[in-house]
């Protein structure tokens, strides 16, 4: 018989795993991108290589800050970390946290982190680092509606929002994810998730181009391990958001159904090659498209949110 996990140590097992993996699959989408792009590219383990430098070097503030200025990093990646207590990253089961909120409050401790990085930017004063943070709560505006949208009509379809309850809802029958309500609403995630993440529609995700940067611009005044969180942190809510589209309403298979060692094992190494799968089709669709003009990622964006009102009309219209 299998060893069993103690439940807490498979809760705390949960973000442990974002944790550890995030830097590793950024650094496999930026491999593979790089060979689309026919070039070498950097070593695969290169992210977690430039966050061991980071956390070696001083820290510096601008003039000016208050102390707000140094948390918001830490306040940040404690939410980006919260999130997986409350979805199902391993486990079918739910976990003692995993019912002490819904998709819709998951996707404001992501945003509430957002927000914390985006005011520590403006408290420094510099045109860059104000002007991503100016963007990013601009197009927030826009992207946060999608959301609830798509929240709204899965929920409608399954009769609940709770992550875990979603996820068994899908699990019982392969007829649950080739609904067109279902797949309008993954498509409309899926989108949100592209432009969460900085792969389309302006510039790069490592870009520092002043005329479209917007995730690196927030960070531009931070240094040392400050700005170490902030990457590692962004790393973390990149693969957060790609296991609630996997493990709630895509594929969530692979899970563990009980807390033995093998199981949760198995669990981890899927949930890293199911990631991984997403990561390899993002970064084609990245490198397969022109980048867009700053004032069309609203058109972008309007598209999911058609998405998502579709699927909830959809739904209405007999093919939920």
């Amino acid at each position: 018989m299998s060893l069993l996990l103690p439940i807490p140590a498979v809760q705390a097992l949960q973000p442990l795993t974002i944790l550890v993996a995030a830097p590793g699959i950024s650094g496999v989408i930026a491999k593979l991108e790089a060979r689309l792009q026919g070039r070498r590219g950097p070593r695969i383990l290169q992210p977690y290589y430039d966050l061991a430098k980071l956390f070696a070097k001083e820290s510096l503030a601008p003039a000016g800050v208050n102390a707000w200025f140094l948390a918001a990093p830490i306040v940040a990646m404690a939410c980006y970390l919260t999130v997986p207590l409350l979805i199902p990253v391993l486990t079918t089961f739910g976990l003692p946290w995993g019912y002490m909120g819904d998709i819709l409050g998951g996707g404001f401790v992501l945003s509430l982190g957002s927000f914390v990085v985006a005011v520590a930017a403006l408290q420094t004063g510099g045109p860059y680092a104000q002007l991503g943070a100016s963007r990013s709560k601009t197009f927030a505006a826009i992207t946060e509606p999608v959301v609830l949208f798509v929240v709204f009509s899965v929920a409608l379809v399954t009769g609940t929002d709770l992550p875990y309850a979603l996820a068994a809802t899908v699990r019982s029958s392969a007829s649950q994810i080739v609904r067109p309500a279902h797949l309008l609403a993954a498509g409309a995630l899926f989108l949100v998730i592209l432009y969460e993440t900085g792969r389309i529609p302006v510039e790069t995700h490592t870009g520092t181009n002043e005329f479209g940067m917007i995730e690196e611009a927030r960070s531009f005044e931070h240094s040392g391990p400050y700005l170490a969180l902030l990457k590692w942190g962004s790393a973390c809510k990149q693969l957060v958001l790609y296991t609630l589209l996997i493990n709630v309403f895509l594929a969530p298979w692979g899970l563990a159904s009980s807390a033995a060692i093998g199981s949760v094992a198995l669990a981890i190494v899927t949930l890293v090659g199911k990631a991984l799968v997403v990561g390899a089709a993002v970064a084609v669709i990245d490198d397969s498209f022109a980048k867009l003009r700053l004032f069309k990622i609203t058109d972008f964006v309007s598209a999911a949110f058609l998405l998502s009102v579709v699927a909830v009309f959809t739904l209405y219209l007999g093919g939920g």
